[in-house]
């Protein structure tokens, strides 16, 4: 026996079919599976470090130094076979038998590999380390990039390790820009040129240097400077 108390306003006959609807619907609430958000690791300075990692090694070779340089960059991977898989970089390394460097090679990268570690967004290292200028002057690559520093040559070694692993992505032109650029490429080669002074590289002879993508590949175009790597021009 139930007493009400207060007046009856509203009421409603349940019926047996209501009953069984009301239970199926909360097994089935029971039994679907809840995403478990709390399961997902993400990438901290506390993460300790696995037995093994992934990585892959870049040599670099420049004029200004007669020995060679190894750079290493380890990945960890993180929610493995799941959705939420992620590589991310977790330490560098440089070898050299150049011990004039030995100094800022092991600072940076124990500082560059604390940053990994950190988590968040890394890609900010790629701009920094790009950003500096050897005083004594840089120097150009096979190809004609040029590059202003060894440093400047390591941001471009992490962004190609950036992009590799999905982080980043990567500068591609649009297909009527290659369309175009090739267009305009073929053009150009038909003219008479003045000769490159600097290293010989896939684009036209007399290109000069971009100030985007510092690549000899800046051509006189319709009157405009015209970049035939990158698109750039000075006439927007």
């Amino acid at each position: 026996m139930i007493k009400i108390e207060k007046k009856i306003t509203k009421y409603r006959v349940e019926k047996p079919e209501d009953k069984a609807a009301a239970a199926a619907a909360a097994a089935a609430a029971k039994a679907a599976p809840k995403p478990k958000e709390d399961n997902v690791v993400w990438m901290h300075e506390k993460l300790e470090r696995p037995e093994m990692l992934v990585g892959s090694t870049y040599k670099v070779k420049t004029p200004v130094s007669d020995h060679a340089m190894y750079v290493t960059i380890n990945d960890i991977v993180l929610n493995e076979g799941t959705p939420h898989e992620q590589r991310r970089p977790f330490e560098i390394f440089i070898n050299s038998k150049n011990l004039d460097h030995y100094q800022w090679i092991v600072a940076l990268t124990r500082i560059m590999s604390a940053v990994f570690r950190k988590g968040g967004d890394v890609t900010f290292l790629v701009d920094e380390l790009k950003a500096v200028f050897d005083p004594r002057g840089g120097y150009w690559q096979p190809g004609g990039k040029f590059m202003p520093s060894i440093i400047a040559e390591l941001g471009h070694i992490v962004e190609k390790h950036l992009i590799e692993i999905g982080l980043l992505k990567g500068p591609e032109l649009s297909k009527e820009q290659k369309e175009f650029l090739a267009k305009k490429k073929a053009e150009f080669e038909q003219r008479a040129s003045q000769k490159d002074a600097f290293a010989k590289n896939t684009f036209p002879e007399g290109a000069q240097l971009c100030g985007k993508c510092n690549t000899t590949a800046a051509v006189m175009l319709d009157g405009c400077m015209t970049c035939l790597n990158c698109g750039y021009s000075k006439c927007g």
